[in-house]
């Protein structure tokens, strides 16, 4: 991994992040990977999606 160097619309350099920076970054992203989610919206539960969950039978009388 390398340094990041960041620029302004204007082309100059605003910060360097570094590598032990993102180091911690990416770690933190492994421990807590809803901090870095794009979109901001309510998740969903790990472990069930919409099309695995299994519909409740009823039965007809």
């Amino acid at each position: 991994m390398h340094e990041v160097k960041v620029f302004d619309s204007s082309g100059r350099l605003k910060k360097v992040i570094s590598v032990k920076a993102l180091d911690r970054r990416s770690q933190k992203q492994i421990d807590t990977p809803s901090l870095f989610r794009k979109n901001k919206g309510p998740g969903r539960p790990a472990g069930k999606s919409a099309k695995n969950q299994a519909k409740p039978e009823t039965t007809k009388n």
